[in-house]
């Protein structure tokens, strides 16, 4: 009996909808947009914030990142009017105590800047060269392109001339050529040029260190790699600048270090022992420690954040969607008040009307929010194709938008069937 009533109560809800097509897709508007307003703008935030969080994620979570920074009120030793000494950064003490005294410390990455421009016949580009190990290739995710290899334990046993570069160093030094087996020069303004041999090029490397993007991280593809110990034997520590008519000689030991933590538990606890090393052993502010850890949390709070305050910014249209339901029902309720008042006389009691005016709100809320799920896609899809925005459309999203348009049409349609619940019969029969 109950099932009766109910498959009886649907089809006049649903037969109310069809005579007035278009009024109930005017009605419906408001939900549509609304939830197509959720979906687009939440797959834009959680696209761009996908994108941030990896390129984060690529500098390793378990990598503690320590720089070399000429201070801003560095102390020169003038040898002449137009020559001075900088002497500042990271040296190898600071390493080595790092290395034997902190716990937790899987592996110490140095890196040596030797170089600032690289040649091919007439071609230059301003690429670092830098002096580092074979390890830094796995702890910060560097892909090799088909057919080269990383840097070897092998090549800094035996100081090779060998040298792994960047992509966009590849590409503006052998912009037709394989740089596999080739020749690099090196020009340091000390030593002049020296020859190595490209063994590996690496794949373009997206990180949160691409110039775009404004921050201090290394471009690893407008580098160049060779052997630690080649660094050392051919360079030393001493790098000439010469700029306007001043020479600026730099005794930079060490340009960087990554610190290795065994554990992303143990990140932070380990960056606050490494500060301390660094303190106790500069007098000034020569250096800079950054935590991709503490940036990647950084940025996925501020994504919730962000993902909140637009969900709010969207759900207002669901809002607006739901107080137009409210108004056309209300409408409708004056329109049929006749016909309540015939069903009351027949025998109809209040929660059956009631129950006739929300099936009709809830199935219109129900249509709406199917069709905005499917604008809201749509919409996502063609932002991706047109301006090449990364967006990315969650199941949850799709999950939490319709089921807010169904609750907005429940709470926005209960008052107009109350409503109508409670006309009096003998009014109703009477009303014109």
């Amino acid at each position: 009996m109950v099932n009766l009533f109910l498959g009886e109560t649907f089809r006049l809800g649903m037969r109310n909808l069809r005579l007035h097509k278009l009024r109930s897709l005017l009605t419906a508007l408001g939900i549509i947009f609304g939830v197509a307003a959720v979906i687009c703008m939440l797959s834009i935030s959680e696209g761009a914030a996908a994108d941030e969080l990896r390129l984060i994620q690529l500098l390793g979570t378990e990598n503690i990142i320590v720089q070399s920074v000429r201070p801003q009120q560095e102390t020169d030793v003038t040898k002449s009017k137009n020559t001075r000494m900088l002497e500042y950064g990271i040296t190898r003490r600071d390493a080595d105590i790092i290395r034997q005294t902190i716990p937790h410390i899987r592996e110490v990455i140095p890196m040596q800047d030797v170089a600032f421009l690289a040649m091919r016949g007439e071609k230059q580009y301003p690429a670092t060269t830098v002096g580092t190990t074979s390890a830094l290739f796995e702890r910060v995710h560097l892909s090799i392109a088909p057919g080269g290899r990383a840097l070897a334990s092998l090549d800094l046993q035996t100081k090779a001339k060998v040298c792994v570069i960047g992509s966009d160093v590849a590409k503006s030094l052998f912009p037709l050529a394989d740089p596999l087996h080739d020749t690099v020069m090196v020009v340091n303004q000390s030593t002049g040029g020296v020859p190595y041999e490209v063994v590996g090029v690496l794949k373009p490397v997206q990180t949160a260190g691409a110039p775009a993007r404004t921050t201090n991280e290394r471009d690893f593809n407008r580098e160049i790699y060779i052997p630690l110990t080649t660094a050392e034997s051919s360079y030393g520590d001493k790098l000439l600048k010469v700029s306007a008519g001043t020479e600026e000689f730099m005794d930079v030991q060490l340009s960087g270090l990554y610190v290795v933590v065994d554990h992303m538990d143990r990140v932070k606890k380990v960056a606050e022992m490494v500060a301390r090393v660094f303190e106790s052993q500069h007098k000034q502010q020569d250096y800079d420690i950054r935590v991709p850890l503490a940036s990647l949390e950084l940025a996925q709070k501020k994504k919730h954040d962000q993902q909140l305050v637009l969900g709010i910014i969207a759900a207002v249209s669901l809002v607006v969607g739901g107080i137009g339901i409210m108004n056309i029902m209300l409408a409708t309720v004056t329109e049929r008040t006749r016909e309540i008042g015939i069903r009351r006389a027949l025998g109809a009691k209040q929660r059956h009307i009631t129950l006739q005016f929300l099936v009709e709100t809830v199935v219109l809320s129900m249509a709406g929010g199917l069709l905005g799920i499917a604008l809201g896609w749509i919409s996502a899809w063609g932002i991706n194709w047109l301006v090449h925005w990364q967006t990315i459309v969650h199941l949850w999203t799709v999950v939490v938008s319709f089921v807010l348009s169904v609750l907005v049409g429940i709470f926005f349609g209960m008052y107009p069937a109350i409503r109508a619940a409670q006309l009096d019969p003998i009014v109703a029969l009477r009303y014109e």
